[in-house]
C-alpha cells in the first residue's frame, strides 16, 4: 500500500490528520448532496471540507496535493513531505 504510506507520511501531525479525517468525508458528501439540488449545502460542505484540509497542511508545513500539482505545472518550488521525526 505505497499510496497509503505516502499519504500517512504527508499527514504526520495529529491535528492535521484529524482535520483530514473530518474534512475529506465532508468534501465527498458534497457530491450526493449536490445531486439532490441542495447546492448551498453542497457548497458549504465542499468548501468547509477543503478548508479543514488546507488548514491541516498549514499546520503540517507542507503543500496540499492540489497545490503541488499546480506548482509543478508552473515550475515553482513546493513542499511535499516535512519529516518531523
Amino acid at each position: 500500500m505505497p499510496m497509503l504510506n505516502n499519504w500517512l507520511k504527508r499527514h504526520q501531525n495529529r491535528t492535521s490528520l484529524l482535520l483530514h479525517i473530518i474534512g475529506i468525508p465532508l468534501t465527498i458528501l458534497a457530491i450526493p448532496i449536490a445531486v439532490f439540488h441542495w447546492y448551498i449545502t453542497a457548497a458549504v460542505l465542499f468548501v468547509s471540507g477543503y478548508a479543514l484540509q488546507f488548514i491541516g497542511h498549514g499546520i503540517e508545513g507542507n503543500d496540499a496535493g492540489e497545490a503541488i500539482i499546480v506548482k509543478k505545472l508552473l515550475k515553482k518550488p513546493y513542499t511535499d513531505i516535512v519529516d518531523k521525526k
